[in-house]
């Protein structure tokens, strides 16, 4: 019993330090694209070839396909994504309650981990932006 509420204390420091280190990386405002396009610019080259691709398929409109990537990236707590795709999916008239309610949905797939990393800063850039 001892060495589970070890292991489950150094999880909750490692999640802990880590949401810290991305929230002190968004206050940074560098721009992860930026980066990986100076860094790897064939490849930057050739994702951004795959985008124009899915943005030219006719099955989704862009708002939908915005609420979903959301979904998708709240699920794997990506609050950096988040932070980026909900000022696209509001610029396409997704609204605040749509948003919410997308990430709301990832409790049935992966529990709280996507509303609590994701839901606040999903809402303040939606407010913000």
């Amino acid at each position: 019993m001892t060495i589970i509420f070890h292991i489950l204390f150094l999880c909750d420091l490692c999640y802990n330090g880590t949401k810290a280190m991305i929230n002190s990386d968004m206050n940074q405002e560098q721009n992860p694209l930026a980066v990986f396009e100076k860094e790897a610019p064939k490849v930057a080259k050739a994702f951004d070839q795959l985008i124009d691709a899915l943005k030219e398929t006719s099955g989704l409109d862009a708002k939908t396909k915005q609420l979903i990537y959301i979904g998708i990236k709240a699920a794997l707590g990506d609050p950096k994504a988040i932070y980026y795709h909900v000022a696209m999916a509001k610029s396409l008239g997704a609204t605040r309650d749509e948003v919410k309610d997308t990430i709301l949905i990832t409790l049935t797939v992966c529990g709280l981990n996507g509303v609590s990393t994701c839901l606040p800063i999903a809402l303040k850039t939606y407010d913000e932006s």
